[in-house]
């Protein structure tokens, strides 16, 4: 191995979430996780830090929608102070529209949290709180019809 290369390796974990990788960089433990929601997909890098949480480059705190700020920050805010100011976050995220683009940050945040602590614990309350923090909706937008101006929609009929 170079100079430049990091050694690289994943640690056994005890709490297994789908879509959340956990690694051993340089002898600092960092977790890469996934949410998706239709179409807007979200990557959550969570390491140690002093608990900054950015999206897209930007301090979640001045998101400038407030509804979308509070479901991004729900899984993050759940945690006990002492862990939250142990971790940085940084998310990217991309397509769908700005509410899809918070869920699947929401449950990229969720996934990557439990992931990094490897606690049951944890992974319980997020269950129990919200189940699709960490599962995700199956739900997506029914494809159009041969004819019809949508899915569902047909011709109005006229009787006369």
């Amino acid at each position: 191995m170079s100079s430049g290369e990091a050694e690289v390796s994943q640690p056994t974990s005890g709490v297994s979430v789908p879509g959340a990788y956990p690694y051993i960089v340089k002898g600092r433990k960092i977790t890469v996780s996934v949410g998706k929601r239709k179409t807007a997909i979200a990557r959550a890098v969570i390491k140690p830090g002093i608990g900054r949480f950015r999206v897209n480059g930007v301090p979640v705190e001045i998101w400038p929608i407030e509804l979308a700020r509070l479901k991004m920050m729900e899984p993050y805010l759940l945690l006990a102070p002492e862990l939250r100011n142990s971790i940085d976050i940084e998310v990217n995220v991309q397509g769908g529209g700005y509410m899809s683009q918070a869920y699947a940050v929401r449950t990229a945040v969720a996934r990557g949290i439990i992931a990094y602590f490897d606690l049951q614990i944890l992974k319980d309350f997020f269950k129990e709180y919200d189940r699709t923090m960490l599962t995700g909706d199956p739900r997506r937008t029914e494809p159009e019809k041969w004819m019809r101006y949508s899915a569902r929609r047909f011709r109005q009929k006229s009787y006369r």
